[in-house]
């Protein structure tokens, strides 16, 4: 199954790239007070993909035999996964003002980057490991 890897790495990568695209346009429409964000595509179509990447997180840690709470850059990305996805609970539906909304929307952001500088340096440090 090894012989999978890139393609699944491939779709892992596309899905976190439309992930945070479709949160950040969900995010811009809630400060603008859009009401195109409640369209039907808007609130189904993120819980699709990120099926799709979860599934692809899955394969990649059972592939390449690396698990969260074994190797620490996993268990960093799993905390700041964690993290993202309450802030941008938050940031969506919970906050209670605008600016509550607003700032949860930053730091989701902020989450995200830092997921990503982690999966791309391995270290649970990310950018700063260098």
């Amino acid at each position: 199954m090894i012989e999978y890897y890139p393609y699944i790495r491939q779709l892992h990568v596309a899905s976190v790239a439309t992930s945070l695209a479709l949160f950040a346009l969900r995010g811009g429409m809630m400060l603008a007070d859009l009401p195109l964000r409640r369209h039907i595509l808007l609130r189904v179509l993120p819980h699709a993909v990120d099926t799709v990447l979860l599934t692809s997180a899955l394969m990649l840690s059972y592939l390449l035999r690396q698990y969260p709470f074994v190797h620490p850059w996993l268990t960093a990305k799993v905390c700041g996964l964690i993290a993202y996805i309450v802030l941008g609970s938050i940031a969506l539906r919970h906050g209670r003002t605008l600016h509550i909304r607003a700032a949860a929307f930053v730091a989701a952001l902020a989450a995200a980057g830092y997921i990503v500088s982690v999966a791309l340096t391995r270290s649970p440090l990310g950018v700063f490991a260098r």
